[in-house]
């Protein structure tokens, strides 16, 4: 998503671009499990797949080397990836400014949770890119810090939050009826993991049962039947829908209608892409008090609770369901704290062409 809406906010802005991806990336779809190269990595030693990431370098390399002699960029945007150096080297042979987005530290994220045969070589790697990157573009202040540890000039990292399409906040979200129903819609967004702990928000469902209040989750993940059986068990499961995996303007029809949505858990570098879309449309948040979220809402805006500690989330939202209506002010202050900072990616887009052609008047003098 990110990719998509930078794109078309570059091409809203009149700017021509040349792609140089693989061709099953292109076509994917909001949700696709990655194709070819999920089912390759499911199959494959550990050690090979790395390899043949590393290999694709090379395919990478010759078809900018190809795009850049045809078409002459001003400036590569690109999002980084593990073991993918092409891009940085390509550029530095041509003298032609590249930008690297950062959404992560892939090799500390895919260490953790998937395991690398070749860490030392993958963090090697990722080291040598963010280093030579004409500037390094991290989602948040936190990975901003994380990517200045290695060596990365702090002149050269540029913090470009995530965002929300300015047509969308302005054409859709800008219609929600905002604050006049008595039912209370409560809203989650992502896969659907046991550390987000909605159990927690369907028993909250349960201690209100003389309220009109709905849970709507939407997404997937193995822990759904188990959600589906608590509100059975509850009596409850008629307040309670899962969508399943909806198409991207489905979601946001969706978040239209939440009240109050839930951010249970974060990764601590992240940038949320569902938290900038939750304040668009005038929900209340709740969120955990850590420091990349702090970036983007405060207590003045959203209800933020102690990280990691599911009691505070669990006691915040009751006291939310229980004394809705004084939350109004927060609800109308989340969707200005998307006006005021410019999260948009019309704005992040600006941001990207200021940054590219300062560093463009640098490398002619």
């Amino acid at each position: 998503m990110h990719v998509e809406e930078l794109t078309n906010a570059f091409l809203e802005a009149g700017h021509e671009l040349t792609f140089v991806a693989p061709e099953f990336s292109k076509k994917a779809e909001f949700g696709d499990a990655g194709g070819i190269s999920a089912k390759l990595k499911k199959t494959l030693p550990k050690v090979l797949y790395e390899l043949l990431e590393l290999t694709y370098s090379f395919i990478v390399g010759a078809k900018l080397i190809s795009a850049i002699l045809k078409d002459k960029p001003d400036f590569i945007y690109e999002r980084y990836n593990l073991y993918q150096p092409a891009g940085v080297m390509v550029a530095q042979l041509f003298k032609i400014p590249l930008l690297l987005e950062v959404n992560a530290p892939l090799a500390h994220e895919r260490q953790t949770y998937s395991g690398l045969a070749l860490f030392w070589l993958a963090k090697s790697i990722e080291n040598f890119t963010w280093r030579s990157a004409s500037a390094v573009l991290p989602v948040s202040a936190v990975l901003g810090n994380m990517i200045e540890t290695i060596g990365v000039k702090k002149e050269k990292i540029h913090v470009i939050h995530n965002g929300i399409n300015a047509n969308l906040l302005e054409n859709e979200f800008s219609k929600k009826d905002q604050f006049s129903r008595n039912k209370i819609v409560i809203g989650f967004v992502g896969f659907i993991n046991p550390w987000h702990r909605l159990d927690l928000a369907i028993d909250a469902i349960a201690s209100h049962k003389e309220k009109d209040i709905h849970l709507v989750c939407i997404g997937d993940g193995d822990i759904k039947p188990e959600l589906e059986a608590q509100a059975k068990k509850l009596g409850i499961e008629n307040k309670v829908t899962f969508t399943g995996l909806i198409s991207r303007d489905d979601v946001f029809k969706h978040i239209q209608q939440f009240d109050i949505a839930l951010q249970p858990s974060v990764t601590a570098y992240a940038s949320p892409l569902k938290l900038f879309e939750y304040l668009s449309a005038s929900c209340l948040v709740i969120a955990p008090r850590s420091d990349n979220i702090c970036e983007i809402v405060s207590e003045d805006n959203a209800v933020l609770f102690e990280l990691d500690n599911y009691n505070d989330f669990a006691q915040k939202l009751a006291e939310i369901i229980e004394n809705f209506d004084s939350y109004t002010d927060k609800r109308i202050l989340s969707r200005q704290a998307i006006l005021d900072n410019g999260f948009t990616w019309q704005a992040n887009a600006q941001q990207v062409v200021n940054i590219a052609t300062e560093l463009t008047k640098t490398s002619h003098k």
